[in-house]
């Protein structure tokens, strides 16, 4: 493909070398850089991809994307004002501007959106719409499930788009994406020609990236905001979908759409429950929505799920799906991969993995959690290094004020001190009531913190460690280790069960 058949899209200040030759791939690492390729140099917070430029031109590079102009490499070079953002168009440029193919469907929020975005994408496949699915767990395509990385967010945009030129050149219809903060902040998703926006919640999460929960919130309001700029494909509406009962609202709803709906439990919304069942066993909701009412039965569990459903059911109806096939794809959805997730070895106390994370999210799960059992909740789980410190002892409070035994340990300290992290949680659990020694304790390393709270479990008990969820490794440092939650949890209650066997 022409260097300015990439770069038809991208904005271009200047250009030094002739635009027209041919490149035959596009690459932001200067380590992976082929010979004919486009080298971009990003400027990141603590990496300038310009420095790298020269390797990436000795490694063979045919041309450069750049926000400065390098007179010192003698290759054809385009001046942006944000090479970001250019990645991402050229992205979506080299795979033939896939989003303008399908019909695409983007879902942001703090909590959640996993959840949503699979509730949706089963509903579509239930009322016979070919779609694929982008979430922070994995991308499926036709059938197929692939890895989108290690703590990924969105995925990078020469993945992220790689994705969606699968989807369109397989002949889907739908592309349901759950679109970060991150992700949309540094422009990943660019190019995406979203049609639907829709937000779970906003709630206290990343302010050690975004600075502030109105950045974050802003953050948030690109995906909405791209509703009034992105690509319109014939006969198809812009939709928002917004929470009505979420402080977002109020911001969010300055980004219409050609189509605004509504989702909500306490506040008026134009998808509301008309029966809310809230049971250990799942939830049955009755809905009113502006194309009839829509009555669904699922196995996800709490309050925080039937906003999930709401969420899904708004868009679906947004998108004519009818009332029996969103019962079908509703109930097809037994539930996502690190999220409430239960390990039974035959134990005489219930085990979870979970992925909350938050403040919010870890209060709503634990507030479940005492429905799920009549003996004591215990949990373990850490705070992420090198994120989010305001957190730390909020979560400390919370699960000192909710479950009955926390066992404080790491998750991805990186190259923070573990100790200094779970003293910062400590502190919380102090304030929310907690006594070191008695009702917390402090382990820093995750598999035997693990073994600690499995340990201390009596029938009936309920043990959930939260945090890590789906993911599969662990930072240490700056390095990144093997780790599954899953595996974690199921040798810690296999050693017990054989303990208990002598």
């Amino acid at each position: 493909m022409k260097l300015s058949e990439l770069l038809a899209d991208v904005p271009v200040r200047s250009t030094r070398g002739s635009l027209a030759i041919d490149v035959a791939g596009i690459t932001a690492d200067s380590r992976q850089a082929k010979p004919g390729d486009v080298f971009l140099a990003l400027a990141g917070r603590e990496v300038d991809g310009h420095r790298h430029a020269p390797q990436a031109v000795a490694k063979g590079a045919a041309a450069l994307v750049v926000e400065r102009e390098l007179p010192d490499l003698a290759v054809p070079q385009a001046v942006v004002p944000n090479t970001r953002q250019a990645l991402a168009l050229m992205a979506a440029a080299f795979y033939g501007r896939p989003g303008r193919r399908l019909r695409v469907i983007g879902v942001t929020g703090t909590d959640g959106k996993t959840t949503t975005s699979t509730l949706i994408a089963s509903i579509l496949e239930a009322a016979g719409h070919t779609t694929g699915l982008i979430t922070t767990v994995a991308a499926k395509i036709a059938g197929r499930d692939w890895d989108t990385g290690l703590h990924t967010t969105t995925p990078d945009p020469l993945d992220f788009h790689r994705f969606l030129g699968q989807m369109a050149q397989e002949g889907l219809r739908y592309a349901v994406i759950e679109s970060t903060s991150h992700g949309l902040d540094q422009d990943r998703t660019l190019g995406a020609e979203y049609d639907v926006a829709c937000v779970t919640n906003v709630t206290h999460e990343h302010l050690d990236y975004h600075g502030s929960y109105e950045a974050y919130l802003a953050a948030k309001a690109k995906l909405f905001r791209a509703l009034a700029t992105t690509y319109r494909k014939p006969g198809v509406p812009k939709v928002s979908v917004l929470n009505a009962d979420d402080d977002s609202y109020a911001q969010l709803k300055d980004f219409p759409g050609d189509v605004n709906l509504t989702y909500g439990i306490d506040r008026p919304a134009n998808v509301h429950p008309l029966d809310l069942s809230l049971s250990v066993d799942g939830i049955r909701l009755r809905a009113a929505t502006p194309a009839g009412e829509v009555a669904v039965a699922s196995p996800l569990l709490g309050r925080y799920n039937a906003y999930n459903l709401l969420a899904a059911i708004a868009v679906a109806v947004s998108q004519g799906v009818r009332a029996a096939d969103i019962a079908a794809g509703v109930a097809a959805v037994r539930g996502v991969v690190g999220r409430l997730e239960r390990i039974d070895l035959g134990q005489d106390f219930t085990a979870v993995v979970d992925f909350a994370h938050t403040p919010n999210s870890l209060r709503r799960m634990l507030e479940l959690a005492r429905q799920l059992t009549t003996g004591r909740v215990i949990v373990t789980f850490g705070c992420a290094g090198l994120r989010d410190w305001e957190k730390r002892p909020a979560m400390g409070e919370v699960a000192a004020r909710l479950a009955d035994l926390t066992v404080i340990t790491s998750e991805d300290p990186r190259t923070e001190d573990p100790e200094a992290i779970m003293a910062q949680v400590a502190a919380g659990a102090d304030r929310g009531g907690g006594r070191e020694g008695e009702t917390y304790w402090r382990v820093a390393d995750r598999a035997a913190a693990i073994r600690f709270a499995v340990d201390l479990a009596r029938p009936g008990d309920l043990v959930v460690a939260t945090g890590k969820g789906h993911e599969q490794s662990m930072c240490w440092g700056t390095v990144e280790y093997p780790w599954s939650e899953h595996e974690a949890l199921r040798q810690a209650i296999s050693e017990r069960l054989a303990r208990d066997k002598r």
